[in-house]
This record gives C-alpha cells, structure tokens and sequence, in this order.
C-alpha cells in the first residue's frame, strides 16, 4: 500500500457505506457489525465476491480504520471507495459500487445487487412477549341533532279565506269511491252498476247478432252482470282502503281533469260545449298524479287499465252515456255562473283545478273515471308525474274555457287587492305557481312567494333570492350551499336591491372561507371590490398550499398591488422550464391574462414573461379550448413589451407525452403501516398511518409536516384544502378537522356506527348509517343531519361512490336491485337501472356504470354496463388467483397475482375502458391495494407503506414512497 493510501485508511471520512469482507470476518460477526451501524433507510446488499454492501441512508463521520468494514465516500450517486479515489470523474461512480479489490478497479451497478436478509440473525428466543392492551377507552359518541329543512307546504285556500268544498264538489272530485256518487251508495257500488249495465248491453247486442232468443240471453248477461259487478265492488274497496293508508298525490287535474267532470251538450248550452260534444270522442288528456322527487310514480297495472278502457268505451255506446255527460254538465255550467256572477267565495270553493299535459309517448287508456281530488289541506306537489287515463269526457275546448274563466277572474281579484285569492287561482286552480309567486313578490309578500316557490320546486335561485328577501337569511343561505344557487341568486337579486345582493354576495365569501375553499372565496368576492378586503386571508393561505391553487393566488395578489412580494416567485415560475411545473405555469398565466396587474411597469414584465412561458409550453394547457387559448394570449401580448410580443410565434400543441409501460413501486415495504393515503393537487401526498398519526410528504418522500393525531381515514375536500381525519374505535368514529393551509387541527365530534365517504364538499359530509345516507353539517360544533337518502325498506348494498358532481350506488328494494344516481349537491335522483343479483365482486362508478368481473375459462372480462349498454374488456390470461376489483370515483383498476408474487394494477376509464396505465407491486397481494381517485390525481397505496400516485391522465408519475420512520 503506498503511503498516500495508508494515510486515506487511517483518516476521518464521513462514510455513506461500508464493505464488509464476510469471509474473513464471518457472518455472525458480520451481521453484528451491521445491526450496530444501521440506520432506517439503510439497504444490505451483496457483492458477488460474497462480502456485504452496507448503505447507509445518513453519511457517518469517524475513521475509516475504526469502521465494521472498508468505507466508502458518496460521489456523483454512486460509492467509492478511498484508495479507488484517483482517477475517478464522476461520471463513472454514478450508480455504482468502484473500489479496488485485490489490486484489480471494479465497478458494480448497486440496484443490481442482491439484498441480504437479516431476520432470522436475530434472536428472540430470551423475549417476553406481553400482550399491551388499550390505554384509551372508545370515545363516547355526541348525541345527533336533527336540521332538515322541511319544504314548506302553503295553504292558498285558507289565506284566501275560502270555505271548505261543499259535498257535491267533494264527490265530484274524489277518486276514493266512497266519496264518489250520490249520497248513501257504499264504496264499489256505482262501479259495480256500471260494469252491470254494459254487460246487460253486450248481453242484448250479442243476442240480437246471434239471433239467440231475447229472455236466456237477458238472464245470462244478469247473472254475469251480478258476478262480475260483486268482484269489481270488492276490489273498488280494497282500492279505497289501499289509498287511504297512502298519502294523497299532489292533483295535475287539468283539462283532462275538468274536462272529465264538464262534459255532454244539451239544448240551450253554448256554443262551445257542441264544439266538445263533437270533439270528445276522439280528442282528451289524462289525468296525472304527481309523484315525489327521487321516488317512482305509481302506476296501473296494464292488463287492469286495458279491461277498463275497453268497458268504459263500451259504456259510452249505451244509454248511459247521455246519463253521464249530463251530471258533468251541469257542474260546469254552475261553475260557470258563479264565476260570470263574480260570486268568488262559491266559484272557488267549487273550482276544479286545471294542469298541464300528459307527456308525449306515455301509454294511456280509457277511463270513466272522476277527476282526482286533493285530500286533506290544498298542499302543492313539488314534482309532477304523468299516467295513461285518458278521459273519454275531456277536451280542449273545456280547457280553453276554464283557463279564460280562471285567469279573468285572477285579473279581477288582483284588481280588488284581494292577493291572497288571486294567487290561489294562479297557483292551484291554473297550475301556474310562477305567476303566483311573481304576484306576491308584486305585493311585497315575499315570505309567501319564498314558501310557495320551495313547496312547488321552482328554480332554487329563485327561492334563495326569496327568503333573503324574506328576512329569512339563515335560511336562505343553507339552501343555496345546498343548490348551489349563489352565483345566479346574487345576479338576480342585483337587478332589483342591489344592497341586499351585496350582503348575500358575503354571506356566500363565509360560506366558502367556512368550507376550507380559499380560491372559491376569493372568486365569489371578486367581483365586488368593497369585499377584496375580506378575502386578503385567504389569498395568503392559498399561496401556502402550493400547487395551481398557488399560482391562481398570485395572479390576485398582483391585480391588489401586492407585486413587490409576489414578483420574485412569479418569476421563478414562469422562466422555470420543468415539466412538473407545467400546470402551474399554465395556470398563472391564465389568470394574469384575465387580471391586469396593478403596477403598469411591473405588469409588462410579467406579462412579457407569461407569453414567453404559454409559448415555450405549447399553449395553456389541453383544459382550455383553441379560441380561449388565443383570447388569453391576446390579452397577455397587449399588455407586454412589443418588442418582445414581436418575436414571439404561436405556440405549437406539443404532442402529449407517451405513458410509461408499466411503473413498479419499491421492492421492500415500508416500516409504517399505511392506513390511507391521497395525493394532493398542490404537490404534495398526504398519508394516515392509523396510530402513529398524519403526515404530509413531499414526491422525494421527505416530510413536510406531521400531526400527532390518530387517522385511519382521510375524507378529503373537494377543493384540497380541508381534511377529516377519521380514527376507528370499534364502532365509534372520531372525527378532527385539518386545515392544511393554516396546518391546524381541531376536533369535531364522534359518530358511532357510520362509515364517511371518502370525500367531501368542505362542509357537507355524506356517511352510511343503517344501510341508508345521512348528510352531516361539519361546520356545527355538534353532530347535525341537514338531509336523509334512502331507507323506508331501501338500503344500500355497498357505500356509495362520489364525485363533486354526482353519487351512485348499488340499491336493494325488496327483491329488485338497481343502481340508483344523484347529481350533487342538492341529491337529485337523475337515474335509476336495473340490475342483476349483483355479484361480490361488483362495483360501481360515480357516473353510474357498474362493474362487474365475469370468468370466462381461464381468462377473466371486466364488464361496464350503464344506460347505452354494456362495453366488455378481456383481461390478460391469469395464471393465480382470483382478480380483485378497485373503483373510486370516475377510475377502475384491476388488480390481478403475479407468479412472482408481486401484483400488477391496470387502470381504466371511460366508457370503452381505455387503459390509464399499469402498476406493478413486488412482493404484494391483490387484496392489500386500494385505489384512490382525487380530482386531478389517482393514488394506489399498499397496507405496508408503499404508494405510487399519478396524475389522473396517467402521464406523469407524481410519487413513488415507502414510508418509513423518519
């Protein structure tokens, strides 16, 4: 050894690894050695001359004579050792292992390396183990407050002061045939006269066609009279008994209702009433009963509505008809009177209510029936539904009659001041609550118009400007958080009070700072100049995010004049070329094109050099469209220096990078168990390792912030600003909620029983009790439900999957399974489908597809199946197990054994089920992954610590971790 590389031998280095000669020192020894310098991170490797490779994950300084093997120095990636020091030029330790061995230079690529297992060095013979319980009792869940708004139900007739129906009114208008016909007829009665005297008109007219005598043929068609007369009186009262157990549907009377109840023509009567008599037989509407949100209209049953269309078509061909028509008649002709008479208390306490038309292409069939009547108090439907009776009676004409009469006689109260009676008219009688509510709103009755509008489902935004209007502010804001009805609210509202629009616009800023949505608050203040000041906040908080919401932040401070602060990281970003800053980029530019800068000198600049950046990238970004991609840059160019502007051509779409093959995750677990994970817009990824609390890493895997709270599940916000942090004590569930601007955590409560999902609005918080959906106030210091979904004999088969925009899940009523979606956030029921027994092995999607896995031999096919169809994709053949099916969100993934005992993940989207991209876990199983689907990013995660998270598009690989200690 020459005295150059003695001196290195006996010198302090700082070592990041050691060469431990196995053979000369043994392994036992060996293995010591390394336990006593091991560090988390660190990695045993094996050279192929049998020593061992230690890596440590931190340098240690000492000397290198004094050290459990030959050091090794850290250069350029790779190890090298002392006395191979000359010569070398980086390039040529970059990744490897260059030492001198036996006089001769060796060079050994250090991911090729074999690992050493340590495990079964150690002895744990001389160890007790003692089982540790619980420190901690379950928490003791808070009692449940209940908030549901209950949509208000307006009594027209009482505020108009208008006397109950009298009883020929009543039994004109009821469908309960107990009410139904003259005074003193038990239920079933008349039906069972009428069905009597067409069967004695069939029995005559087949006697005289066949020629059969007169007397056998009247007794036959008696008696077959009676049998069937008996039959349809019984099951008329087991109908009256079905419907007074079942709450009234709302009346969509109508023509088709009136004009059931006001037909036939007689001598003397108008003219219009022979335009009918003529009309009637080949022209009506049909009666449609309304039917509740969400909730399927009831509907005859086809054979029974057929039989009675072909009787009551029959009866009109006897003498009964002229029978018939004539009660109608005379009906409509008092009616008629008392309105001509201006006789209001007794027109409308005996006026039939009008409505609209059946929808087109619904079956229908021939009814004799009477038009329905409200039972109980005159309460408005808040939905419509439609059925197939079609009177025989009914027509235009009759509609075209009342509907003049009606709205005379709306002009005429509203004339007299009478509001009350008026409204009652528009709103119950013509089925015309908008011009009902636009009437008292005239009148300055706005707690009126705001109570009719909710109860008869009109535009949200209408009843939100309402009931602000109202005074009824608390209100008013809970149901446009729920609608989502600020935006349009608070423009309506400006054309007509522009103080109370601003104060509404507030209202809406707290409700999104409440909610954790910086970049939502700033963007609902933003057109109000008085309210920039109150979002000043939010915009610093914003920039502590990080990410686009970042980058959108400084665009705002810059319009507020707050450049000097903002001009050296806008700079840094806009002349960064890095792909993964691409977004950002994009970002910040759009938003400075549509917000000038304050300070004219420093706008150029900036301006000058977003257009650079747009150029150099491409373009904005494929979110944005060619035209609004070319108005932006437009705006950018006018504002910058034109010299610059000059020079510069348009940027050129780059082709869109190409997905990598496959990914592969770290080959050893992780040292913490990963509970859930989610990658975050602004960069970061967010993990909860059950006890051992919360932790924020950055791509590389370094920490960036930690809490020291319990977390077994993350729900996170919409907006990625806000997380629940969700610890499971058996049953009991602890929620805390972590702002990740402000990095603060505050407690919020305890729910015993209920599984959250995954993802919330910032407030709103959906969770699976009972096998049914309850929506949870997060903003209340205690627990407080603000809307149900489902139960009453509906449950859920497996928790809901959802987006920001929409909820599915797979829903057992009874025997019949379907998958039922809602629109979010005011949980409107959009669809239902039907669907087979489903498998364990179904899933579904927050569009509405369901997933199913279906063998076929030794190959297996995932099956999407929505309202166009069902789209099938075969899988690769599998030689293991067993596939197992992930879905979350709009994303699905498979993953399926590998024979090496790893696991491969293949990612789907869209209808065809094109392939996102496909990961690969060594040493993993199939039922230990889960998918996790953000807006803008996808998260695989393993129980063992390992997690690869890519953006939703599976372009860009965002992080690849294991976890460990540090």
């Amino acid at each position: 050894m020459t005295a150059t590389a003695a001196g290195r031998h006996r010198a302090s280095v700082d070592a990041a690894g050691f060469v431990l000669d196995v053979p000369l020192l043994g392994a036992d020894e060996a293995a010591a050695r390394v336990l006593r310098y091991w560090q988390d991170g660190a990695r045993l490797t094996e050279l192929p001359c049998g020593s061992w490779l230690l890596q440590l994950a931190e340098p240690v300084a000492g000397r290198a004579d004094r050290g459990p093997g030959l050091p090794l120095l850290a250069r350029s990636g790779g190890l090298v050792s002392p006395d191979a020091l000359e010569g070398e030029d980086g390039e040529e330790a970059a990744g490897y292992l260059v030492r001198l061995h036996h006089g001769v230079r060796e060079r050994h690529w250090l991911a090729d390396l074999p690992p050493v297992p340590l495990a079964h060095r150690l002895d744990t013979g001389s160890l007790t183990v003692r089982r540790l319980a619980s420190l901690e009792r379950e928490p003791e869940p808070e009692p449940v407050v209940e908030s549901l708004l209950r949509v208000p139900r307006p009594d027209l007739r009482a505020a108009a002061r208008v006397r109950p129906a009298s009883e020929r009114a009543v039994r004109a208008r009821s469908t309960d045939p107990r009410t139904a016909g003259a005074p003193g007829f038990p239920a079933g009665v008349l039906p069972a006269v009428g069905l009597a005297a067409v069967l004695l008109a069939l029995g005559w007219t087949s006697a005289t066609l066949f020629g059969a005598s007169t007397g056998p043929a009247l007794s036959i068609a008696v008696v077959y009279a009676v049998l069937v007369a008996t039959a349809a009186g019984l099951a008329a009262a087991r109908r009256a008994r079905a419907a007074s157990q079942e709450p009234s549907a709302s009346p969509a009377d109508g023509a088709r209702a009136t004009g059931g109840a006001a037909a036939g023509t007689r001598r003397g009567r108008p003219r219009w009433f022979a335009r009918f008599r003529r009309s009637n037989r080949t022209t009506g509407t049909g009666t449609s009963p309304g039917s509740s949100p969400g909730r399927p209209a009831r509907t005859a049953r086809p054979r029974l509505a057929a039989l009675t269309g072909l009787l009551s078509a029959l009866a009109l061909r006897t003498p009964a008809d002229r029978l018939i028509r004539g009660r109608h008649v005379r009906y409509l002709d008092d009616l008629t009177g008392a309105f001509r008479r201006r006789d209001w208390d007794e027109a409308l306490r005996e006026a039939m209510a009008l409505g609209g038309e059946r929808e087109p292409g619904g079956a229908s069939w021939l009814s004799l029936a009477l038009p329905r009547r409200r039972t109980g108090p005159l309460r408005p439907s808040r939905a419509q539904g439609t059925t197939g009776a079609v009177s025989a009676l009914s027509g235009p004409t009759v509609h075209q009659h009342l509907t003049e009469l009606y709205r005379n006689a709306a002009e005429a109260l509203e004339r007299e001041g009478r509001t009350d009676e008026a409204a009652f008219v528009l709103a119950d009688l013509l089925s015309a609550p908008a011009e009902a509510v636009a009437l008292l709103e005239r009148h300055g009755r706005y707690a009126d118009a705001a109570a009719l509008a909710e109860g008869r489902g009109l535009d949200p935004e209408l009843v939100v400007r309402l009931w602000w209007r109202a005074g009824e502010r608390d209100r008013a804001v809970r149901l446009a958080e729920r609608h989502a009805a600020f935006a349009v609210a608070v423009r309506r509202l400006a054309d007509v009070a522009p103080d109370q629009a601003l104060r509404l616009r507030e209202a809406w800023v707290r409700s999104r700072q409440a909610a954790g949505d910086r970049m939502g608050a700033v963007e609902a203040a933003w057109p109000e100049e008085r309210l920039r000041p109150l979002v000043a906040g939010d915009l610093r908080d914003a920039v502590a995010l990080g990410g686009t919401v970042r980058a959108r932040a400084f665009a705002h401070l810059l319009a507020l004049g707050a450049g000097a602060a903002c001009a050296p990281p806008v700079r840094a970003i806009l002349a960064g070329g890095e792909p993964e800053l691409t977004d950002q980029r994009a970002q910040l530019a759009l938003s400075m094109a549509r917000l000038p800068g304050l300070d004219p000198a420093l706008d150029r600049e900036l301006a000058t050099a977003a257009a650079r950046a747009v150029v150099r990238d491409g373009g904005f970004g494929p979110d944005l469209d060619v035209r609004g991609g070319r108005e932006a840059l437009r705006s950018l160019l006018e504002r910058a220096d034109p010299l610059a502007a000059a020079d510069l051509r348009p940027p050129t779409a780059r082709p869109a990078p190409a997905r990598p093959d496959t990914v592969t995750a770290d080959g050893l677990p992780g040292r913490l168990r990963l509970s859930d994970a989610v990658a975050l817009p602004s960069g970061g990824v967010l993990v909860a390792c059950g006890q051992a609390g919360v932790r924020l890493l950055i791509a590389d895997g370094r920490t960036k912030a930690r809490w020291d709270v319990p977390a077994d599940q993350l729900v996170v916000a919409d907006h990625g600003g806000t997380v629940l942090l969700v610890a499971h004590y058996g049953r009991a569930r602890e929620f805390s909620r972590l702002d990740l601007a402000t990095r603060a955590v505050r407690p919020w409560t305890v729910l015993r029983g209920g599984e959250p999902l995954p993802s919330f609005d910032g407030r709103l918080l959906t969770v699976v009790e009972d096998r049914a959906l309850t929506v949870y106030d997060t903003h209340a210091d205690r627990p407080t439900v603000v809307w149900r979904e489902l139960g009453s004999g509906t449950v859920l088969l497996a928790p809901p999957v959802r987006t920001p925009g929409s909820t599915a899940a797979l829903v057992a009523t009874g025997a019949l399974f379907e998958r039922w979606r809602w629109d979010l956030p005011d949980w409107q029921l959009r669809s239902r489908l039907r669907v087979a027994d489903p498998e364990p092995s179904s899933a579904v999607l927050a569009d509405g597809s369901v997933l199913v896995l279906e063998p076929d031999g030794h190959r297996w096919t995932l099956a999407r199946t929505n309202e166009n169809g069902t789209f099938r994709r075969p899988l690769p053949p599998l030689s293991g197990e067993e596939p197992v099916l992930l879905a979350d969100g709009d994303l699905c993934g498979v993953a399926t054994a590998a024979p090496d005992g790893g696991t491969t993940v293949r990612l789907f989207r869209g209808t065809g089920l094109d392939v996102l991209a496909q990961l690969r876990f060594p040493a993993a199983e199939p039922a230990d992954l889960a998918l996790r689907h953000h807006p803008g990013t996808v998260t695989v995660r393993h129980r063992d610590g390992r997690l690869l998270a890519l953006t939703d598009d599976g372009i860009r690989l965002l992080a690849n971790l294991r976890l460990t200690d540090a």
